[in-house]
């Protein structure tokens, strides 16, 4: 009789280990569904994003249902740069871009117009100057990506780090405009280091 309780309780203990693994394997293959899918981890390379996001930030990116809208911060691919291909601004022509994923705001959509008076370092988006309380340096390099004003053509946007002095971005030939087929996703949250885990703005 003792041989079949210890037996049956053998059996419960493997059903229950056996029920266990699978929970995990399911909540395993759930998480990567999500981070593929849904979500992606960022690690910030460089200082461009300064003051903002540092180095090294570890960020929660997605592009789930994502609309790009002026101020958002984004991942984008930049494998190419798109540049006017004469003074008219009506067509763009691809080139050979920094072949890295980089993070930046983005400054204008499509339709809007920017404008940059590199003297006093200030950005204007069709005709207004745009408050930037998050850059560390006003705007006074002009990289010569562009002749301003532009108008940003359908399918593209104008971006910049918040570093302006050491940004490679919208203002220089390896970024030019970003297609927004180039987009990976919108930042959302910064999850490392621990004491500046919070929304990303």
């Amino acid at each position: 009789m003792s041989s079949e309780k210890h037996g049956t309780a053998k059996q419960n203990f493997l059903d229950d280990l056996a029920d266990m693994a699978e929970s995990v394997i399911y909540a395993v293959f759930l998480v990567l569904l999500i981070f593929t899918f849904l979500f992606r981890i960022a690690t910030v390379e460089g200082t461009s994003m300064v003051p903002t996001l540092q180095e090294d930030d570890r960020l929660i990116v997605s592009n789930l249902l994502y609309k790009p809208e002026q101020g958002d911060i984004i991942i984008i691919n930049s494998v190419n740069s798109h540049l006017f291909t004469d003074d008219s601004q009506t067509e763009v022509t691809e080139a050979p871009g920094l072949g890295k994923r980089i993070v930046k705001r983005i400054i204008a959509m499509e339709g809007q117009t920017v404008d940059i008076d590199f003297d006093l370092g200030i950005v204007y988006v069709d005709g207004v100057q745009i408050y930037e309380s998050y850059i560390a340096d006003l705007t006074t390099r002009n990289e010569g990506a562009f002749d301003y004003p532009i108008t940003i053509p359908e399918g593209y946007m104008f971006v910049m780090g918040d570093n302006r002095l050491w940004s490679k971005d919208s203002r220089h030939p390896e970024v030019g405009l970003i297609s927004n087929d180039d987009v990976m996703g919108h930042v959302i949250l910064r999850i490392s280091p621990f004491d500046n885990f919070g929304f990303v703005y």
